[in-house]
């Protein structure tokens, strides 16, 4: 017994650096108080468990502490008991233990039950030491016997561990507890015999619970789960009882206790694949979902019934319409978990049902006090997509109701619909007219410029009838107002000003009159943006005051977003009529109706440009965009050219439909990609594994799920397997071969904590005695443990284990010293190399879809610039090691990559464990010379990430060779 574990089971902690003298302490313990001794004893026992034993002071503990009925110091006494030596070197009992033992057994007797069950259950935490639990067994049954419930409970627990370590001390302890629980009256005394006999002796627990069968939905809750273990442990060796235990658990489902119907539908998904059985359980768990209110519980039910669901097919489709109750409750994130698993359980038979659930969710949304309605809205109109488009019948129904919110102001909503209509209109021609109809009357509610310029698209793609064109031409002149743009808003300024000016543009005349005005009317000093001064006279503040008015005067959606400085929305405006202008000429004969329609095109993009050019708008026009609408007013002024009328019908009427096309097989293709592989089990079995018989047994409902196993898995305990070569890469030296003290580190990730493994070796032919491994940290990374004190013989080895954890991706630094005494306690120190964090660790490739990029990227504030530099050539090549250097996947899809170019521009995105982002934009062109020139840019939320990634990619340029990991 001297080599037992001598690890205390209770945790002291004392924040003092105090080590009194051994005749302080006895003096302490002999003459002090009881406060005094409770704070003595107290620091005995931290010197214990720090190396100290201090024998000689047991004596003195055993006279001067033991007699005391201080119930704190009798608690302390018991903690002592735990950790100090009781064995000596030849590995025999002490003598004076016999008084310690005489104390327990008189504690045990006790006539005060809390003195009683206290010292019960200080026997569990002892119950290693046969010969001191030898004379304390007689004691220890009676107390089972004892009239209050809180000894009774302790007693029973205290037999259980000492039963389990020696067996031999209470041979009958199963038949003992089998006759103390059909007597006993308390539900924890109950509860706790019960759990006794499942891990010591399953027949006498599955004899008790057979006894009681038709008692057990009206048990105590503790009792209830207690019995569904027993129930699952003994179905695992194919129990005769099968069917009476499914009945049983059936009968559970319905109790009061939250967490009994959960283990319930759990354990029955173990026990049968009966449809009607799945179908109750999962019934159950819904059930759970609704009426809990932890959101963290919702989200584990909601797991378990995804997980029910993938297993069994449309046996539960059935409960879809249940399954969506839960939508009413207020986390956002519960919504999308049931949304989820809705999508994936609507089909055919249910989609109406659905979707006229989602649109009534859809109209509450807009409700003054709805919670978080944009967010739930736009989750909503997500959803209603996925159907619409999976299930073609109720496309129709619910693509006007959609259309209503293209208006919303709330705008990702609005974007949601527009994406929504434009794969609608392209995948079911049937549509098109009436939702084209729908589009073109919705117009003037619009306020967005993205939304404007998503249903300009599809307008412009998509309306091919001549009525629907010029109703579409007469609904664009609505919101656009009165044309030209630039003469209108001139003459509102020259009725404001009373007629002084009746110029359109300023030419040199109105200059120099202006000029001459000024200088005839006094003026005052004004103090500039750039702290010089400037004259303001009386004429040019009236002059701005009027023409801020007539920019401040209400105005047609369309032309509000072009004053304001959207031309980007022009150039998809001139986009569009010239589609329509070039279908309008491809289906009439009117040869003067053409012309007519063509001009008035032609007389909105040339008014675009005029007003991005003049004082009216907030900026000037860009070049892209003027460019852009000088191509589409030169194609319909060359339009009736032979030679050109087929290639601009290609670039107008075609490729950018193809393009589209193209687009939505790709995600198609991308989405069946991802659910292929989340449905596909890896099944993957070496030559040289070995089978086990299980697999050749039947499969339960739930492929036998073992809960031990499962506990192994979620700690890590299983994990046992690791490779040899990949810890050797993972070794750093801490210290020089030369230094009297040699240390390596092997650094081991495991989620968020680091694991030092540090191996130190003494070379010198001295003992390093008070040996302390002391280490730090730079960044967001937290030192767990204290460092501890050793003593290392002559060239002798001691491992030293350190936990680090990370609580964000940055890149950290470790460093830190060896300390100990030399000779003369002189100290002795030794500086240890820094151990660098690699972040890549903890980023992991991840995706997310273009207005999410867009959203993130508007959104963060920190960026990092990485110009690129090396001697890659080919631009896709560089994306691929960028990609690999940091961990980052591509955004863009493969088809925007293909074909030969000298440019290449590309977007990244990666998620770390901690739920951060980071994008990456990469913008490379090939030189004349053959090298790549460019940049990478690099945003987060974080500065950290956007820091470490942008050193990532500088520290491989520096080589001369391709970027490697």
């Amino acid at each position: 017994m001297s080599t037992s574990d001598p690890s205390c089971y209770t945790v002291v902690f004392e924040n003092s650096a105090e080590s009194p003298s051994t005749q302080e302490l006895r003096s302490s313990l002999e003459k002090g108080s009881d406060e005094v001794k409770i704070d003595t004893l107290r620091k005995i026992i931290i010197s214990t468990i720090n190396g100290n034993p201090q024998p000689t002071l047991m004596m003195p503990v055993i006279q001067y502490v033991m007699p005391s009925r201080n119930k704190q110091l009798k608690k302390l006494l018991h903690v002592y008991w735990e950790v100090c030596p009781k064995y000596d070197e030849s590995g025999k009992l002490k003598q004076e233990m016999i008084l310690v033992v005489n104390a327990i057994r008189n504690d045990l007797q006790h006539p005060n039950e809390y003195i009683r069950g206290a010292t019960l259950r200080f026997l569990q935490k002892i119950a290693k030491d046969a010969e001191l639990l030898e004379p304390l067994i007689p004691t220890c049954r009676s107390c089972l016997e004892h009239r209050h419930s809180y000894v009774r409970k302790n007693a029973v627990f205290a037999v259980y561990s000492i039963f389990r370590e020696f067996e031999h001390l209470i041979p009958d302890a199963p038949e003992l507890m089998y006759t103390f629980l059909i007597a006993e009256t308390d539900s924890t005394c109950k509860r706790n015999a019960f759990v006794f006999l499942a891990h010591c002796s399953m027949p006498k627990a599955v004899e008790y619970v057979l006894s009681i069968y038709d008692t057990i939905p009206g048990l105590d809750e503790s009792l209830q789960m207690s019995i569904i273990e027993v129930i699952r442990l003994d179905c695992k060796n194919d129990s005769a009882h099968r069917a009476r235990w499914i009945r049983c658990i059936l009968e559970l489902l319905n109790t009061p206790s939250h967490a009994v119907k959960y283990e319930a539908a759990t354990t029955l998904t173990t026990l049968t694949q009966n449809p009607a059985a799945v179908k109750a359980a999962a019934s159950c768990l819904i059930s759970l979902v609704v009426k809990e209110s932890d959101n963290n519980v919702k989200l584990i039910v909601l797991d378990r019934i995804e997980n029910l669901r993938g297993k069994h097919g449309h046996v539960l489709d059935g409960l879809i319409m249940d399954l969506l109750q839960v939508l009413s409750s207020a986390d956002m994130e519960v919504r999308r978990k049931a949304m989820s698993i809705v999508l994936s359980m609507t089909s055919s038979r249910n989609v109406e049902d659905v979707v006229l659930f989602l649109k009534k969710q859809l109209q509450k949304t807009q409700e003054a006090d709805f919670d978080k309605a944009p967010e739930y809205r736009q989750l909503l109109i997500q959803s209603i997509h996925v159907t619409a488009i999976k299930f073609s019948e109720v496309a129709a129904s619910v693509v006007h109701a959609l259309m209503e919110f293209l208006g919303d102001t709330n705008n990702p909503s609005a974007l949601d619909v527009v994406a929504f209509v434009r794969e609608v209109v392209e995948k079911f021609p049937a549509l098109r007219t009436s939702i084209c109809e729908k589009l073109y009357s919705t117009l003037p509610e619009i306020k967005s410029g993205k939304v404007f310029r998503g249903v300009l698209w599809i307008l412009g793609e998509y309306v091919e009838t001549i009525p629907s064109i010029t109703d579409t031409m007469r609904e664009v002149r609505k919101v656009l107002g009165e044309i030209p743009i630039l003469a209108s808003e001139q003459r509102l300024l020259d009725e404001a000003s009373g007629g002084e000016s009746s110029t359109i543009a300023n030419d040199e005349e109105g200059e120099s009159k202006e000029k001459e005005k000024e200088k005839a009317s006094g003026g005052k000093p004004k103090v500039l943006a750039d702290g010089t001064y400037a004259t303001e006279t009386a004429f040019t503040s009236a002059a701005v005051a009027r023409l801020e008015a007539v920019k401040a005067a209400a105005k047609p959606p369309l032309r509000t977003l072009i004053l304001g400085g959207d031309f980007f929305t022009g150039s998809v405006l001139s986009s569009a009529l010239t589609k329509l202008v070039l279908r309008f000429a491809d289906l009439s004969t009117d040869v003067a109706a053409s012309n007519a329609l063509k001009a008035e095109a032609m007389l909105i993009m040339t008014s675009i440009i005029r007003v991005g050019q003049s004082k009216f708008v907030t900026i000037q026009i860009d070049e892209d965009s003027n460019e852009r609408i000088m191509n589409c007013i030169q194609t319909l002024a060359e339009i009736d050219v032979d030679e050109q009328r087929e290639a601009v019908r290609e670039v107008f009427l075609d490729g950018t439909r193809r393009a589209f096309e193209k687009m939505l097989g790709a995600q198609e293709k991308r989405a069946a990609e991802k659910k292929e592989a989340e449905s596909a089990k890896p099944a993957i079995v070496q030559v040289d594994d070995l089978l086990t018989f299980r697999q050749f047994s039947k499969k339960t409902a739930d492929d036998a799920i073992d809960y031990d196993e499962d506990v192994g898995r979620a700690t890590g305990a299983a994990e046992v397997q690791e490779d040899f070569m990949s810890n050797l890469s993972r070794i750093t030296q801490l210290t020089g071969f030369s230094d009297p003290i040699y240390a390596e580190a092997l650094v081991k990730m495991h989620g968020f904590d680091i694991l030092l493994d540090v191996l130190l070796v003494n070379q010198t032919s001295n003992t390093l005695q008070n040996l302390c491994l002391d280490f730090a940290t730079l960044g967001d990374l937290k030192i767990v443990e204290r460092p501890s004190v050793y003593t290392i013989a002559p060239h002798g080895f001691q491992s030293i284990k350190a936990t680090i954890k990370v609580s964000s991706t940055e890149t950290g630094v470790i460093f830190g010293s060896i300390l100990w005494e030399g000779p003369n306690l002189s100290e002795q120190c030794v500086i240890l190399n820094d151990i660098h964090i690699d972040i890549m660790d903890y980023i992991k490739p991840a995706y997310c879809n273009e207005a999410q990029f867009r959203s993130m990227w508007t959104e963060f504030e920190w960026e990092n610039r990485v110009n690129v530099t090396g001697t890659v050539s080919d631009p896709r090549e560089y994306l691929k090691q960028v990609m690999k250097v940091t961990n980052m996947s591509c955004l863009t899809p493969e088809g925007a990559l293909s074909g030969e170019c000298d440019f290449l521009s590309a977007n990244m995105y990666a998620r770390s464990l901690f739920g951060e982002d980071a994008l990456a934009n990469l913008s490379v062109e090939r030189t004349e010379a053959g090298t790549i020139t460019g940049h990478v840019r690099i945003r987060s939320k974080t500065q950290g990430i956007a820091l470490s990634l942008g050193d990532k990619i500088t520290m491989a340029q520096k080589d001369s060779k391709p970027l490697s990991v």
